[in-house]
């Protein structure tokens, strides 16, 4: 791989060297064996450990097909669907390889005895399949997660209804957690010029996801002067929607489980922050039962910090532990927007709050073309910024998921690939000296064990 680094690190390199560059037989990716899906069988996914499942290991290279582009992968990032995948849970994604395999043709390929996890990406375009016009060897580039084939009529006002919308990376083989990543041409946007490789590959899910969530008609439509309430806001998604409630003119009520935390949402601009474990809300009397006046005490809180007004909206993603009291907060006529669901997939809420006072709860996946490349806008522009705290080198995948899995982090967690050290590929460095007190907000100091990476560079 050291000729790839080597002409991507270099300056006068042109699209046709990038073009002419031997191409590895196979490269190294953190991966799941389809021999140990039920490795776990008969453990509660909290006690699983991702550092088990995840191996560091060769693989073929794949060749690019009709619209589709091989990336070499600078860095890339963890999302909760990179835990889900190595938690096995809630379902083996063996079973999603399978079922996209059966659709034939080129799906076929994604079914295979190892499954190369990650839906982010930053690196540099090495080959284009037949038909791909728009990008070419040597461009530099971000890619996001939506994988749909567009041959019904159902995604085409929105892509993320199509019958065959797929997540890359998760319900999808050839992820970015690797040296070398497939993608479809369609899934590539411009790469930040102003971040690092790790900081242009934290952003592409959580911060479409974010977009759609909020921002877009497709969700709940945020206007300015609306208070939203941000469950988990200095998280690796909460961090991107508690920016985009800010810089959409909204005021965000921010949830968080640490006084660091509550640091962090200050620092971003919030002015209302409520630290859940130091006022002790406890939403639940048992596994099986709700506490209402918890809900009711909280919503007091919010109102304290909103001058007496209830939220409008809700940004939810924790799930069963925290449903109820979002229904419950939320202020009549308003919007629980929801995706993910971390805590727990059966959610339970008292329905009189949602029908008598005429609320909404709006199911949000990830982001359509379009809402992921205008959330990747905003990023080019400065006017959001990656939230990396920490990063892992890709031989350490299983860690980085791990601390993901125990919410041990702030922000998000980084994996480089190939880039040799944190730092490289920014190229405008001017907006970077503008913004870069909040480039650099979520970084802690690397930890003394367990393969973190230091500021290097």
């Amino acid at each position: 791989m050291q000729h790839i680094i080597e002409t991507i690190e270099s300056p006068d390199a042109v699209s046709e060297d990038f073009a002419a560059l031997r191409i590895p037989e196979s490269h190294k990716a953190a991966v799941l064996l389809r021999g140990e899906r039920d490795m776990f069988e008969g453990i509660p996914p909290q006690e699983r450990d991702t550092r088990k499942s995840i191996h560091h290991d060769d693989v073929p290279t794949p060749e690019p097909e009709v619209g589709e582009v091989l990336i070499a992968v600078m860095a890339s990032a963890i999302n909760y669907n990179t835990v889900w995948s190595a938690l096995g849970s809630p379902v083996s994604t063996f079973s999603l390889l399978e079922r996209y395999g059966r659709t034939g043709g080129s799906a076929a390929r994604h079914d295979r005895d190892y499954h190369t996890i990650g839906s982010d990406v930053a690196g540099v375009v090495l080959r284009t399949g037949p038909g791909v016009r728009r990008w070419r060897p040597g461009d530099r580039v971000v890619a996001h997660c939506l994988s749909v084939d567009l041959e019904g009529s159902d995604g085409h006002n929105d892509t993320m209804l199509d019958p065959e919308q797929r997540i890359w990376g998760y319900e999808t083989n050839f992820g970015g957690l690797a040296e070398l990543a497939l993608v479809r041409a369609n899934q590539l946007m411009p790469k930040p010029e102003r971040l690092s490789w790790e900081e242009a590959a934290s952003s592409g899910l959580v911060n479409s996801t974010a977009y759609r969530q909020l921002v877009s008609r497709n969700g709940a439509g945020m206007k300015q002067g609306d208070n939203v309430l941000v469950w988990g806001a200095s998280g690796g998604l909460g961090s991107y929607a508690t920016q985009l409630v800010l810089a959409g003119g909204a005021n965000p009520i921010c949830v968080v489980s640490s006084p660091r935390k509550a640091e962090l949402c200050r620092a971003m601009g919030a002015t209302a922050v409520i630290d859940r474990s130091a006022e002790d809300f406890r939403f639940w009397k048992d596994e099986r039962t709700h506490d209402p006046r918890e809900w009711k005490r909280f919503g007091a809180r919010i109102r304290e910090l909103t001058g007496g007004e209830d939220v409008d909206i809700v940004f939810e993603h924790p799930g069963r532990e925290t449903f109820g009291a979002s229904v419950y907060v939320t202020r009549k006529g308003g919007t629980v927007v929801t995706c993910a669901s971390t805590s727990g997939y059966l959610h339970e809420y008292d329905n009189r709050y949602l029908w008598m006072s005429l609320k909404r709860i709006v199911g949000s996946h990830f982001a359509n073309y379009r809402e992921a490349w205008e959330a990747n806008r905003l990023i080019v522009k400065g006017r959001i910024h990656p939230t990396l705290s920490r990063t892992y080198r890709l031989k350490d995948t299983g860690q980085a998921a791990s601390d993901v899995h125990h919410n041990v982090h702030q922000g998000k967690i980084g994996v480089l690939a190939l880039a040799p050290r944190e730092g490289m590929g920014v190229r405008d460095h001017a907006l970077r000296a503008e913004h870069l007190d909040a480039i650099d907000r979520f970084r802690t100091p690397p930890a003394s064990d367990g393969g973190a990476v230091g500021d290097e560079g």
